[in-house]
């Protein structure tokens, strides 16, 4: 009855385990890349947490603040992809994913401070 009511469509199981994989590697490439700013606060707050809580339990601090950063990393981008896999969204039906698709095709116009001066130079 709860299939019924996701209205999952019926693919086969590799489609599900390859398309979670990529969704789970797309979103913790994401956080790395884009969320720099954010590791880092994340590893202070951990660092600070760690050693507040080293007056408290001096033996298992470190190993409870790194468990609980690295769970919380995980379940972030654990809970995301179950979602998009049971909703049947494979990542390379998404059109901001080019890299997925093999699309080598993406022309780039990048337009840089200097290329009023440097643009029409021809190599």
């Amino acid at each position: 009855m709860v299939a019924a009511q996701l209205s999952v469509p019926v693919r086969g199981s590799q489609f599900w385990i390859r398309g979670f994989l990529l969704w789970m590697f797309t979103f913790l490439v994401c956080f790395l890349v884009v969320g720099f700013p954010a590791v880092v606060v994340l590893t202070a707050i951990a660092a600070l947490a760690s050693v507040v809580l080293q007056a408290v339990m001096p033996v298992s601090a470190v190993l409870l603040v790194s468990g609980l950063v690295f769970g919380g990393l995980l379940l972030a981008s654990v809970i995301p992809a179950v979602m998009l896999t049971l909703r049947g969204v494979h990542p390379q039906e998404v059109t901001w994913l080019p890299w997925l698709n093999g699309n080598t095709d993406a022309t780039v116009t990048s337009r840089f401070a200097a290329c009023p001066l440097t643009c029409e130079l021809d190599n």
